[in-house]
């Protein structure tokens, strides 16, 4: 059973930092994408970041430069490093993996950047 905790958001200033983690149980991440994604109110969810099984980031335009997705298989866990943050950053924050053509998701962690 795939299980995807997130922790780490909260409220911030513009300019500033924040790291987000994800705990995942039930997912090998030697096999599967991990991916961060967030949905700011009224608007659609959006992929932010994503590392494949072999360790290779991409990442949104919007947020190249600032944001590091990482992960440690070991200790199961994905982390998003979020520099220089912009109040358009403001939105909850999703840890994503995918696993037999099915998508899993955590709750969600707030993020609110005050300008």
């Amino acid at each position: 059973q795939v299980r995807l905790v997130e922790s780490g958001g909260g409220l911030v200033q513009a300019g500033g930092s924040l790291r987000l983690s994800c705990a995942a149980s039930g997912v090998n991440m030697k096999i599967q994408p991990m991916a961060w994604y967030r949905q700011a109110p009224a608007k659609e969810r959006e992929l932010v970041a994503a590392i494949t099984s072999g360790g290779s980031a991409n990442y949104t335009d919007s947020v190249k430069g600032r944001f590091t997705i990482s992960k440690d298989w070991r200790l199961s866990t994905v982390a998003l490093q979020m520099n220089s943050l912009k109040s358009e950053d403001t939105a909850r924050y999703f840890c994503n993996t995918k696993r037999q053509g099915r998508d899993y998701w955590g709750q969600g962690t707030q993020v609110t950047v005050s300008s």
